[in-house]
């Protein structure tokens, strides 16, 4: 498929030098950016959680890629001396997200920093004193996004072993959406006891045994899906773009043929997926990147063919958007989205096509009106000049006569 093929390199390209990194603890973290995010509606799941997400409608229509977990403010505003025990910092300058300290750390140069895994003691209620979870060893890494912002956020202000409360906002931790485990139903205000425990730095990537990075992919890949199907896209991109990071990086150990298939087919899901958040987003390069990428590796992975394809419809590329649809429809005839998809797709081209036409006739004027004007004689006029020139050739060959036969005489 000339459309695709000739972008696969460039593509490619573009997405190792976004993507690639050795270190696990060296990432870019989304929460970095200081943007902040609306909750958006719940998407549907297709059925399983090994591919997420189906082939839906992408793009266009509202603003998309706004999460409940909203991304924090720039570390310049955070609070950076420790808060006296029993006050409240408020930790975002918005009175949305509270900490105060119950017992006293172990100092400021304790505290965890983002890439780090910590381990932490929970206590989650709602505000009317309902317990709603409990965890006694909590580990994530701090700044992936694998827990709610609120805990995020706070928990990098915490020194070891230090106690707090913290009070969080709906919109900084399961927001519009709620959460069925722990069960929170929408727009709840949390009040959280935290305990920090432990903190270790992140693991090296390059070290790790393959299993262990397989598995480590294939969890940031499975909250990645989490994020996208409670509307999250933004966060969606961060987990599988972490994920990938792991799935990239060189390996100092040994790894089988099967071992680095595996990874390859983590790879693969974390690209597509990324390139359906980014469609929600309206980031239609990246995603086209993320899918050609896809398309290097597997040039007839359907899910990678169908975006792409939806991908040059919204840049207006609508022939191509045909032809490459028509080769996922090749693949999966039976395929009542793609075939939605194209169907639409050849009426809008149509449309366009005939649009076209009639603009070129207004340019150019009405052809029948040409066609059929009555042409004028030239034969008329051709006839007329020779019969001049010849009647004036006769007569002076007549008049040359004339004088040589008087000279003569």
């Amino acid at each position: 498929m000339a459309d695709v093929e000739e972008t696969l390199a460039s593509g490619a390209g573009d997405h190792q030098d976004s993507t690639t990194s050795a270190k696990h603890s060296s990432r870019t973290l989304l929460l970095d950016s200081g943007e902040d995010f609306e909750m958006l509606e719940n998407s549907e799941d297709d059925g399983g959680d090994d591919d997420l997400p189906p082939l839906e409608d992408a793009g266009g229509g509202e603003k998309k890629g706004q999460g409940a977990e909203h991304t924090a403010q720039s570390e310049d505003s955070t609070p950076q001396l420790s808060a006296p025990k029993d006050e409240w910092v408020d930790i975002l300058g918005s009175g949305l997200l509270r900490k105060k300290v119950l017992e006293g750390g172990e100092g400021l140069d304790t505290r965890p920093t983002r890439g780090q895994n910590v381990q932490i003691k929970l206590k989650t209620l709602l505000f009317d004193g309902t317990i709603v979870e409990e965890d006694s060893e909590l580990a994530f890494t701090l700044g992936d996004g694998d827990v709610i912002q609120a805990l995020d956020l706070a928990v990098q202000l915490m020194e070891m072993g230090e106690k707090a409360l913290v009070e969080a906002d709906a919109k900084y931790a399961y927001g519009s959406v709620g959460s069925a485990c722990p069960p929170v139903v929408p727009n709840s205000n949390l009040t959280m006891e935290v305990q920090l425990l432990t903190a270790l730095d992140g693991p090296d990537i390059e070290l790790m045994t393959p299993e262990g990075r397989i598995a480590l992919a294939g969890q940031k890949r499975e909250r990645g899906n989490a994020h996208y199907q409670r509307g999250d896209y933004a966060f969606a991109v961060n987990s599988y773009g972490i994920a990938l990071q792991i799935t990239e990086a060189s390996s100092k150990v040994d790894i089988t043929s099967e071992q680095e298939a595996e990874l390859m087919e983590v790879k693969v899901k974390c690209l597509n997926n990324m390139a359906a958040a980014q469609l929600k987003l309206e980031h239609y390069e990246a995603a086209k990147r993320s899918c050609v990428s896809v398309l290097v590796h597997e040039p007839d992975n359907v899910k990678a063919l169908f975006r792409y394809g939806k991908v040059l419809a919204l840049k207006g590329e609508v022939a191509d958007a045909i032809r490459t649809l028509k080769r996922a429809l090749k693949l999966e005839p039976s395929n009542k989205t793609i075939h939605a998809e194209l169907s639409k797709l050849a009426k809008k081209h149509s449309e366009q096509k005939g649009a076209e036409q009639a603009m070129y006739k207004k340019m150019l004027g009405n052809p029948s009106d040409v066609s059929c004007a009555t042409p004028q004689p030239k034969a008329s006029w051709g006839f007329s000049w020779k019969w001049l020139f010849g009647a004036t050739a006769v007569a002076i060959g007549g008049v040359a006569l004339s004088v040589v036969i008087a000279a003569r005489n």
